[in-house]
């Protein structure tokens, strides 16, 4: 079983539209989408939830107020002002840092489970999809990015896939981290822009750093051709396999407006015929690899 994520240094580069189409064209495969701060995958995979499970990142600070003397010490040491005059904790202020529970001097205020978002199994036309997201201005997208590695691959050994197809988050923050921690390689889909270029050439450096074998695609490749060599001799350069290049393609707007992969919509196009045509490039070299 191989993981394949599809990552990008930048949002906006079409990561999620290679990612849908690599989805479709994948056989025997499970889906994983770690975009959990901004999920978009499910809408063009159109995803049927079969389980959901509540997520719970870090704890968060509870005052029983009934017996809380208001001594007013929470207060004073609670850096990220999370506690109201009154003596209630704000749990989106409140970073769980546990100062006001341990200089609490009656020991009133207790650490609770706080519900910080949810995760999905679900079934899609095109197999099954694991899937969660992030509750508004909360942390640890990292943890949960980790459940849903986690549960993709108990599925993908339970119904012995072939593929884990990831959609990994934009950027190299914590949750691509997360996302690529383990894998031996991954997709990385740029533009033909400077801060296409500048972002790709940090995401290379996670990839050296978890020692993962990248392939680079760039998206949009004609609106800029001298942007796209340069960007494709320097991915040659960095011991990335270039991949290859997909045109400026309205199909790719039409379908995307219409909530369905490129690959499997009724107009041809050039961006669709090159989507199929990466797929089976990496799916040869992976079959060589295995």
């Amino acid at each position: 079983m191989i993981e394949l994520a599809i990552v990008s240094g930048k949002g906006g580069t079409g990561k999620t539209t290679v990612s849908a189409s690599f989805s479709v064209l994948a056989k025997n495969k499970i889906i994983a989408d770690c975009d959990v701060d901004a999920p978009d995958l499910h809408l063009l995979l159109k995803p049927e939830i079969l389980i959901k499970k509540d997520f719970f990142g870090m704890k968060k600070a509870y005052i029983d107020k009934d017996s809380c003397i208001e001594c007013g010490i929470c207060i004073d040491v609670c850096r990220f002002d999370a506690i109201s005059p009154d003596y209630v904790v704000d749990t989106a202020l409140c970073e769980g840092c546990e100062v006001c529970f341990t200089q609490c001097p009656v020991k009133v205020i207790e650490m609770r489970e706080n519900k910080a978002g949810e995760y999905f199994v679900s079934e899609t036309p095109y197999g099954k999809m694991v899937h969660g997201l992030l509750g508004v201005g909360e942390e640890n997208s990292g943890k949960l990015v980790a459940i849903i590695r986690n549960v993709a691959r108990y599925y993908a050994e339970k119904e012995k896939a072939d593929y884990i197809i990831v959609d990994g988050p934009p950027g190299i923050g914590c949750p691509v981290n997360s996302t690529l921690s383990g894998l031996k390689y991954a997709i990385g889909v740029t533009e033909p822009t400077e801060s296409g270029l500048s972002d790709l050439k940090r995401l290379m450096e996670l990839f050296r750093h978890f020692k993962i074998k990248p392939f680079i695609i760039i998206n949009k490749s004609d609106l800029n051709p001298d942007m796209s060599e340069k960007i494709k001799k320097e991915s040659i350069e960095e011991g990335a396999i270039f991949l290859g290049e997909i045109p400026f393609d309205p199909v790719v707007v039409e379908s995307l407006k219409m909530g369905k992969p490129v690959v499997i919509y009724e107009e041809e196009s050039k961006a669709k015929n090159i989507m199929i045509e990466l797929w089976d490039k990496i799916e040869t070299y992976l079959n060589k690899e295995i």
